[in-house]
């Protein structure tokens, strides 16, 4: 994880509607910045839909929400229509941006070593600075977490 009261990495990914998105597009509001590591599973699933059930919250708040993982757009695309996810869903498969936040790491899978997305969080402040940074985050529980940080 990145530390906090440092800079939030600059980045340019396409969103699930082939659209770019630069987190500097987001100044002047708080980002919660959030990797996971595979659209339509089942954590990822429950988190994302968690963040969608509480977006009038967030909203009011002053937050926005952005969803990092290395799928593709069109699976993005797929995923927010299957749940009516009302947020960004930014495609990395390069891993660009999903090393540039340290949160590509070796896990342990069925018992053996492999290297993927840890699911982590980053609250950015108006000013494009980490606040927060939480990894390996409880799907379920943790849009609500992340609300009680705002």
């Amino acid at each position: 994880m990145l530390p906090i009261h440092t800079t939030a990495p600059e980045f340019e990914l396409l969103d699930q509607n082939g659209e770019p998105r630069r987190l500097s597009d987001y100044r002047g509001q708080k980002v919660i910045l959030y990797f996971y590591p595979r659209d339509m599973t089942s954590g990822c699933t429950k988190q994302a839909c968690s963040f969608r059930d509480l977006m009038p919250r967030f909203r009011e708040k002053g937050a926005v929400i952005l969803g990092v993982s290395r799928d593709s757009v069109a699976s993005h695309k797929k995923f927010e229509e299957a749940h009516g996810l009302p947020f960004p869903l930014l495609s990395d498969p390069d891993l660009r941006v999903i090393q540039a936040y340290d949160v590509w790491k070796e896990k342990m899978s069925f018992g053996k070593p492999s290297m993927g997305v840890v699911r982590s969080t980053y609250l950015i402040d108006e000013n494009g600075i980490i606040v927060k940074a939480l990894d390996k985050v409880k799907p379920a529980d943790h849009p609500a977490q992340m609300l009680g940080n705002l």
